[in-house]
């Protein structure tokens, strides 16, 4: 039996947003899928930073991967942070090796990855971000299976 759930934070400040990666980062243990989605400017990569900052990367080694489409970063766990922006298909995303790092032992951060969900793990977590107003961020989490059912009820306590 499949299990879903769903969860939603608004953050209107970059401390909440930090507050949220560190939460998030709590959670997070090897093998965890996370796709974000949201327009330009919506808040990816800075929930990026906060999560990789909260697991001990340098944030002045985070930045957004768009050019170079991934980047590793090594803190707690193995970071593997995405930005498939730019792909013109899901071939693109898997010659970069991603489908060994998915199933990697560390966590896989994907950007746009709208793009590329036909090969991502059925237990992915969804981050959809929205901009609520010109200072509030929206994060909807949403995720199917046991890896990311167990993160979102964590941050439904912890939140």
């Amino acid at each position: 039996m499949e299990t879903a759930a769903e969860w939603s934070f608004d953050s209107t400040s970059e401390a909440d947003t930090r507050r949220l990666g560190a939460l998030l980062a709590a959670q997070l243990v090897p093998g965890t899928v996370i796709a974000l989605n949201g327009n330009l400017g919506a808040g990816k990569t800075r929930l990026v930073q906060a999560i990789s900052t909260a697991l001990g990367v340098d944030p002045a080694e985070v930045n957004s991967p768009t050019f170079v489409l991934v980047q590793e970063y090594e803190g707690r766990l193995p970071l593997y942070h995405f930005d498939t922006y730019r792909l013109k298909d899901t071939d693109e995303f898997l010659e970069l090796g991603a489908d060994e790092l998915l199933y990697a032992e560390g966590v896989c951060l994907i950007e746009w990855a709208e793009k590329v969900s036909e090969v991502l793990p059925r237990d992915v977590l969804q981050v959809t971000i929205t901009h609520v107003s010109e200072t509030t961020r929206r994060f909807e989490f949403s995720g199917q299976g046991p890896r990311s059912t167990r993160i979102i009820t964590a941050l439904k306590t912890t939140g």
